[in-house]
């Protein structure tokens, strides 16, 4: 593998992505670290050494890496792009003139990327204002922590300020995302993803060690390491897993010679909705929860605040494990269509053994799809509510490492990005790291 990545950065093109790739991070990274103006870092940094986080902000503090608890420029991150690409996904659906865009191939899909995009934007402003409002509150933000974050005689164009300046933080994130995507290596939304979480990665495996929340001690530090390992060697066994389906093309006669006859396959992976249904669901459940700050005092937000703040609540485990599930067919049924498959395979003269052309195709690919769809889905169920039963053994916070979430999306992305590149290097005839 080493061999292989030195062989990545004596290509050209393919380093000057990696570093691109790479300088884009840490520019990231560096905005996640600068405070949005008017907050007290004192106060923060304090609140921070004493209490951790509330279970509330776990998921948006776990995706901006740390960025959120800190009120930094990028401090909600990428989830407000995560949750306008779902309300779009699910507005496709149902609404004709989203559907007919997405039915216009490229310039279609641009037409229902600006629409996220500005979503986005409406979205940072939403969430943006109620950070502000709850961190206004003294042990709101960080329970059991009564110093002031954000002065309460700050003026309202000051707090009109930090909202647009976090807004603008998002409306960076993204654009540093889609400059990945384009100009870098691998999916920059995922990547940028993928850097926050693993950000927090050593802090918090260094306070297992030393904290007595977790009990402390090596030994107890061996077992999380060894019990990460063993995760993350059964989430890359699942992810490489695939039905393949035999594919044969009949042989045609174009003139005076014959072309075609060769036999191929459609893999399908048993997750093949990836992490997406664990970060829809996960970033679903904490709208309504956002949405409760504003009226508290009502009983649908009492109700709210009672079942889905803490993450081992079992109705909100029920409601977590459910939409994933939810979200894995839902996913894999918008990006993956057996009948437009089996029309094209008709088209180019190619067929599955043993089964008809034509329509009964698209039933045979629907009907194999949904059988490995069901363990795909129950299996990224499972692996997400690790984090709660590391809750209750360990007595463990939020950020506890090798998550469920945290291990699919690291695992995920690091396998997408190393695919991407390998495909480059074979394009070049050189090994590659999965060799």
């Amino acid at each position: 593998m080493l061999a292989a990545f030195a062989q990545a950065f004596r290509t050209p093109d393919l380093r000057k992505k990696i570093l691109f790739t790479f300088g884009v991070v840490v520019l990231f990274r560096l905005g996640s670290q600068i405070p949005t103006p008017g907050v007290d870092t004192r106060a923060i940094n304090e609140c921070l050494a004493q209490v951790q986080g509330s279970g509330l902000y776990g998921l948006v503090n776990l995706f901006s890496g740390g960025a959120l608890l800190q009120l930094s420029i990028f401090a909600l991150g990428i989830v407000p792009y995560i949750t306008a690409s779902i309300i779009i996904q699910l507005l496709v659906v149902v609404i004709p003139r989203l559907e007919a865009l997405k039915k216009e191939g490229q310039a279609g899909q641009a037409k229902l990327t600006q629409y996220t995009r500005y979503l986005t934007v409406a979205l940072a402003m939403l969430q943006s204002t109620g950070l502000i409002a709850v961190a206004r509150q003294p042990g709101r933000l960080f329970q059991g922590c009564s110093l002031p974050i954000i002065p309460v005689d700050t003026s309202v164009f000051r707090i009109i300020v930090m909202v647009v300046t976090m807004t603008a933080g998002t409306a960076m994130v993204m654009w540093l995302g889609e400059l990945i995507t384009d100009r870098g290596v691998g999916n920059g939304m995922s990547l940028l993803i993928f850097t926050s979480i693993a950000a927090g990665f050593p802090s918090e495996l260094w306070r297992i060690k030393t904290q007595s929340e977790y009990g402390g001690g090596w030994p107890l530090f061996a077992f999380v390491i060894f019990v990460g390992v063993v995760i993350v060697g059964a989430v890359v066994f699942v992810e490489q897993a695939q039905r393949r389906i035999p594919v044969q093309y009949a042989k045609r006669m174009i003139g005076r010679r014959a072309y075609g006859g060769s036999s191929t396959y459609i893999p399908l992976r048993v997750n093949q909705a990836g992490v997406i249904p664990v970060i829809f669901a996960s970033s679903l459940l904490y709208v309504p929860v956002l949405l409760a700050q504003f009226n508290q005092d009502a009983g649908w937000a009492q109700w709210i605040q009672r079942n889905f703040v803490r993450g081992d609540h079992p109705l909100y485990l029920a409601s977590y494990f459910v939409l994933i599930i939810f979200f894995a067919f839902f996913y894999v049924a918008i990006t993956f269509n057996p009948e437009e498959i089996a029309d094209n395979m008709k088209k180019y003269g190619g067929f599955i053994p043993s089964v008809r052309v034509g329509k009964p195709t698209a039933e045979y690919l629907d009907y194999i799809l949904t059988r490995i769809t069901w363990p795909g889905s129950l299996y990224l169920a499972v692996v997400a509510i690790i984090p709660m039963l590391a809750l209750t053994v360990f007595s463990a916070s939020q950020n506890f490492p090798f998550g469920g979430t945290s291990i699919l999306i690291i695992v995920g992305v690091g396998l997408e990005t190393v695919k991407q590149v390998e495909s480059q290097l074979q394009q070049r005839h050189y090994e590659g790291f999965l060799r």
